[in-house]
């Protein structure tokens, strides 16, 4: 057994934690929308045609706001095929994903099922292969109160009161070859700048977010950063994050994949704040992560890719990535290291919620349920609040092939004063120890703790339709009150949340 002393600095928070980091993003790609949050001839589908099941699933999971409508499918999208009765709705080919679009659910009919779950809308604008115009155009339709031929046209197609969308991507990886209108950073930086002066001078209070890097390994990462906010510093609010992770056959480095986030929210709120200091500006630009997961992309780009002139499918089974214990635990270190940038990562997006690399899985007919993934998510979501604190981690490490030594343990810990409670979040890395844990509270002596564990004796083990329930947060009877602090057994390639009341 290998031991760990943590020490929980509660004298300089790093930051309060936005609501919008438990955010989710839904993009027409897949069964993410049909068949997913939508099914109309499902017997658990209610007048709209939305699943009550997986309802009841996104609001236990706790997703406070929504990216819509992608992703790479916005690139291509015309916002006002969408509209209107959903019988006069155009089928438009989706280039990004190589499938129909029917348009039976948009603007208007995912706007109510965000009430139905409780979410705020996060709107993403075309700025591949449209522009300026139709996001003002978009703009004007979704938030205008006062009488015009668009907010006419909304209250016509049943919907009188605005939609008051805060949050608005301007575009989405435009730095990607793949993506429709791929740019330069010049270029993508120069047309973002417009377009976000014509939004502001629609509505000041926006808050805009431009296109960072679509991943840390980009070629072009750094230098996209430094020249986008170079053109856009003063006019936008957030500069967004990509990263996915899968194990390619090396856990060790797999497990140590927060390392590699880490690393990257570093490279880009220094690039952030390397901008903001040559501009001489008092404007703080944060980071939206707004799309972050475990996703097996080598599997869907060498196998599951659809392809051929004549082969455009609706709602085909697309990135439908089944989650092991291992793929939870690194998703529960991603939150880690979200958390532990709480004063720059103020709004994230779990990408995706349901059916498409997602937490919840839904059987067409059939039932929902968990992934592994589900559970960190929603329990971080539950009891990560007020302010996030750091933890000095005294810990063995050990070698990767990716990034070198890397610490066996890693953790963060939160403490919301209006409630005295605080949870700890911890990973241990080790495929084969289980780690004594003591963590010192210092200011924030424990009267209560308990404490869940996700961890299986099979590392490979996993939710699916035929066994639902295999996997999930188990108590961890381990932990105790010791003194000012607790200690607990971190069994090998385990997430553990303890949460304490004071």
């Amino acid at each position: 057994m290998q031991h760990a002393h943590l020490t929980v600095d509660t004298h300089a928070p790093i930051g309060r934690i936005n609501r919008r980091l438990f955010g989710s993003f839904v993009e027409h790609l897949g069964r993410a929308v049909y068949d997913g949050v939508y099914e109309p001839t499902h017997e658990l589908a209610d007048a709209d045609g939305f699943r009550t099941d997986v309802i009841a699933l996104v609001k236990e999971l706790g997703v406070t706001a929504i990216r819509y409508p992608g992703g790479n499918f916005v690139s291509g999208f015309r916002w006002e095929d969408s509209i209107g009765p959903q019988e006069s709705r155009p089928q438009r080919l989706d280039l990004a994903w190589h499938s129909t679009e029917t348009n039976q659910v948009g603007l208007h009919e995912f706007s109510s099922w965000l009430e139905k779950v409780g979410s705020e809308l996060m709107l993403a604008v075309n700025l591949g292969t449209r522009g300026m115009q139709e996001a003002l155009d978009l703009l004007e339709y979704s938030n205008l109160p006062t009488p015009s031929t668009l907010s006419n046209f909304r209250a016509e197609n049943g919907r009188a009161e605005p939609f008051a969308v805060a949050m608005w991507c301007l575009g989405n990886e435009m730095d990607g070859p793949w993506q429709l209108g791929h740019r330069s950073a010049d270029d993508y930086g120069k047309i973002a700048a417009q377009t976000a002066h014509a939004m502001r001078s629609f509505d000041p209070s926006l808050e805009l977010v431009v296109c960072g890097s679509s991943s840390a390994s980009m070629p072009t990462f750094g230098e996209w950063e430094r020249v986008v906010l170079g053109h856009t510093y003063e006019l936008v609010d957030y500069i967004s994050c990509h990263a996915y992770y899968e194990d390619k056959g090396d856990r060790a480095s797999f497990l140590a994949s927060g390392v590699d986030m880490d690393r990257f929210i570093d490279t880009v709120v220094a690039t952030i704040d390397h901008v903001k200091a040559v501009r001489k500006s008092d404007r703080v630009v944060n980071i939206s992560f707004d799309e972050w997961n475990i996703w097996y992309n080598t599997r869907f780009e060498n196998v599951d890719k659809i392809q051929g002139i004549d082969n455009w499918p609706i709602a085909p089974r697309l990135l439908e990535d089944v989650y092991t214990v291992t793929d939870a635990v690194v998703f529960g270190s991603l939150l880690i290291s979200l958390l532990k940038h709480a004063d720059r990562v103020t709004s994230a997006s779990l990408a995706q919620l349901v059916n498409v690399i997602a937490p919840i899985m839904t059987e067409p007919g059939g039932p929902s349920w968990r992934q592994t993934t589900f559970f960190p998510f929603a329990a971080a979501s539950a009891h990560a609040r007020g302010e996030a604190l750091r933890v000095n981690v005294a810990t063995e490490t050990y070698p990767t092939e990716a990034f070198g030594n890397v610490p066996t343990v890693d953790a963060v810990a939160t403490f919301d004063s209006s409630a005295n409670r605080a949870a700890v979040y911890l990973i241990n890395r080790s495929e084969t120890e289980e780690v004594q844990a003591t963590i010192d509270l210092g200011s924030l002596p424990p009267v209560s703790a308990s404490a869940k564990t996700m961890h299986d004796e099979d590392p490979n083990a996993a939710n699916t339709l035929e066994e639902p329930d295999r996997v999930g947060l188990r108590s961890n009877d381990s932990v105790r009150i010791d003194g000012s602090g607790v200690s607990i057994t971190l069994p090998p390639i385990s997430w553990t949340e303890i949460t304490l009341s004071m």
